[in-house]
């Protein structure tokens, strides 16, 4: 049932030579015979160890620019002969083949010539063919064949062979199987999701690697998996390590961060902001985002869009949160934030994010573009006799930002670049726009003179003399609703100016 396999023959043939030699003085030690080409024939040799080229094998020189090198009946033919076969044992004898029981891969780095900006014909030039070949060849054939097609299973493989004599076992060559299939479809999925961009197919085709286990999901009986590479986005430099919730949340909190070219602060909690000011400094940034909702902020994650010095960082530090993420820090801030061991302490890194969003549904998977559109005053038409004064105008600019990233039905309000209170995920407007006038007061803001942003249309005019009533001074909506006329009407009574945008930003 154990099957081992002792390694005879290898052919090795690699992009990335990282780390190998360890390996290939390893096999040479248990008297392996290698077959390689190239670049990776004249490492070999370099280790002081014979190699025997594939041409000298098969007999025939790599051709067409180096397109076509293993691809030969004596190369597969030693990888996928299958060892108990009589049949296949007298056609090895009858043409030469030896069999090949190790096959050391890997593939062009195609990713990471797209992401480079290459031009398409360097870009095809790096679609592997007979890498992906041998690797499917020698992972089919797992019985009698090791594949390693990644340099990050070359020290494992080295630890099993040291410990069994040069054997393998068939249960760790089709670990490694399973491995070498991962690899090859996630670089075919590459190379679709290339050619796919002008007018795409309608099929959905994702693999996102590598892979980190989380504590649990949502909550403690889930598990939960986030694939992707955090290192690339974010340097930890102090906490825990972040929970699915938190992740949840960070991801919410780089959004809207992003709307921002001013010095901004936000506060988020559960994906909704809690807080959000603009200021001249950071530290004044802080003060103002907090004192929007100081209850919710407890325990929430904190995102700034500039460095965070020391003076920032003791007042940051009253405050018990989760998760900070800011593009910089100073030294002496460092050392006051990361005085509490569990605290998470991000520091951003410039990396392009997803254009679109993706999730499973009912039996299959929803795909839509990221929402990437916020209308600004130029795109804000005025359709009351009161016209919005310069100042109204970006603060509904800056209410517009909050209300596209938080829940629906939402209702935010906005004063001096500075979220005033929101009502968030309510199943009607009425009772989004109540709640938010609720936490105003209850943290002692004046709604007189304030502006208010709404993800949708007001389907009757109730919010808009709701929020005339209570001193609101100016309102932005997509408007689209077949009674605009009605909430028009109802704000030019109330002496409240009304912009119309034509862009509804529901969040579910």
């Amino acid at each position: 049932m154990n099957h081992p396999v002792k390694i005879k023959n290898a052919l090795v043939s690699v992009y990335y030579k990282d780390n190998l030699a360890p390996l290939i003085k390893l096999l040479h030690k248990f008297g392996v015979t290698f077959y390689s080409t190239g670049g990776t024939e004249a490492f070999i040799r370099e280790q002081g160890i014979d190699v025997i080229a594939v041409e000298d094998l098969t007999s025939y020189p790599s051709i067409l620019g180096g397109r076509v090198k293993t691809l030969h009946p004596k190369v597969f033919g030693g990888i996928l002969a299958r060892r108990p076969l009589a049949g296949d044992q007298q056609q090895l004898a009858q043409y030469e083949i030896p069999e090949i029981d190790l096959v050391i891969v890997d593939l062009y780095p195609f990713e990471e010539t797209v992401a480079s900006g290459a031009s398409e014909q360097d870009i095809i030039e790096k679609i592997d063919i007979g890498g992906i070949s041998l690797i499917r060849a020698a992972a089919k054939n797992f019985n009698d064949v090791v594949i390693i097609s990644s340099k990050s299973d070359y020290q494992e493989l080295e630890t099993i062979l040291a410990a069994q004599e040069g054997q393998t076992t068939l249960t760790q060559r089709k670990e490694f199987a399973k491995r070498a299939f991962h690899t090859s479809s996630h670089y075919d999925t590459a190379i679709f999701n290339y050619f796919n961009q002008e007018n795409p197919l309608s099929v959905f085709k994702q693999s996102v690697q590598p892979a980190q286990t989380l504590r649990y999901g949502e909550n403690p009986h889930q598990k939960g998996t986030f694939f992707g590479d955090l290192d690339a986005m974010f340097d930890k430099l102090n906490g825990k390590e972040l929970s699915y919730n938190n992740l949840v949340d960070v991801d919410a909190a780089v959004a809207i961060i992003d709307e921002f070219n001013d010095p901004t602060f936000a506060i988020l909690k559960h994906t909704n902001a809690c807080g959000v000011a603009s200021r001249p400094t950071i530290k004044q940034a802080w003060t103002d985002a907090l004192a929007c909702d100081p209850v919710s902020a407890f325990g929430g994650v904190l995102i700034t869009n500039g460095e965070i010095d020391q003076e920032t960082a003791n007042e940051i530090n009253n405050l018990f949160f989760e998760v900070l993420i800011a593009p910089s820090y100073t030294e002496d801030a460092l050392n006051v934030l990361t005085t509490k061991k569990n605290r998470i302490i991000l520091k951003r890194k410039d990396v392009q994010l997803p254009k679109e969003l993706f999730k499973t549904l009912l039996n299959g998977v929803i795909v839509q573009d990221k929402d990437h559109t916020v209308e600004g005053p130029e795109a804000m038409t005025t359709v009351t006799e009161n016209q919005p004064t310069a100042t109204q105008l970006n603060d509904l600019y800056f209410a517009n930002k909050i209300v596209k990233h938080t829940k629906s039905n939402t209702i935010v309000f906005a004063k001096n670049n500075t979220l005033i209170a929101s009502g968030v995920g309510q199943t009607s407007r009425v009772d989004a726009l109540k709640q938010a006038i609720e936490k105003a007061q209850s943290f002692g803001f004046d709604i007189k003179g304030s502006v208010m942003a709404s993800d949708a249309f007001f389907p009757f005019p109730d919010c808009v003399e709701i929020a005339g009533d209570a001193g609101v001074a100016a309102v932005l909506q997509p408007g689209g609703s077949i009674k605009d006329q009605l909430s028009i009407d109802m704000a030019n009574k109330k002496g409240v100016a009304m912009v119309i945008t034509g862009v509804r930003h529901f969040k579910h």
